[in-house]
């Protein structure tokens, strides 16, 4: 009986440690921490391989119309912006307007967002979900069923900081022109529109 106990005991003491040492809820995680989008750069690229060729500086919006499906639009991203490890999920909005310069009304199909670690390997990763050089691939930007622009946001497993963020547009033709709004990294614990900590440089969890 006494042994019986003392691995009940063992058990239990291990159970604690685990939980311990596992990620923080809502609670007592990091704050949120709002990306400056002043830091951000619109690439100019090429395709067939895909490469940067140089930047347009910190523009939010391509100044060119998008004229067809699958067409990037890529911001490059500042080196060590954030420490990816504090935070489990991220929240990115953005704008669309038409060739007229109207505001859209978001819906399904209109835009794919990726974030890329390296802007020198793929930019394209898998047909769908996340990929070694994409640990972001999402349909439905803005849209009814994307989960990445509302305030719970998505789930990510980057192990390091992303260099790209890769908005495309989809099979909506109406779209010609992003505007990225925010992108904030945190950990469930985030509200649109709250006063936010750590917005400048650095100093349940089920979709």
């Amino acid at each position: 009986m006494k042994r019986v106990l003392l691995i009940a005991v063992i058990l239990l003491m291990t159970s604690m440690l685990v939980f311990a040492g596992g990620k923080k809820d809502s609670g007592d995680a990091a704050a949120p921490f709002i990306v400056d989008l002043s830091t951000l750069k619109l690439a100019t690229t090429s395709g067939n391989p895909d490469a940067v060729t140089g930047d347009l500086g910190n523009v939010l919006r391509n100044p060119n119309a998008l004229t067809r499906s699958w067409e990037d639009v890529l911001w490059i991203l500042p080196d060590n912006f954030v420490d990816v490890s504090k935070y489990t999920r991220i929240t990115v909005t953005a704008n669309f307007y038409n060739a007229a310069g109207e505001k859209l009304n978001p819906r399904d199909s209109m835009a794919m967002i990726t974030f890329i670690y390296d802007l020198a390997g793929d930019w394209r990763g898998p047909g769908s979900g996340p990929g070694r050089n994409t640990p972001i691939k999402e349909f439905n930007l803005m849209g009814f069923s994307g989960m990445i622009h509302k305030d719970r946001g998505s789930r990510h497993g980057m192990n390091q900081a992303p260099k790209g963020l890769l908005i495309q547009r989809a099979q909506d033709a109406s779209l010609a022109f992003v505007e990225l709004v925010s992108v904030v990294f945190h950990n469930g614990n985030y509200q649109s529109g709250a006063e936010v900590s750590g917005a400048g440089p650095e100093g349940s969890d089920e979709e």
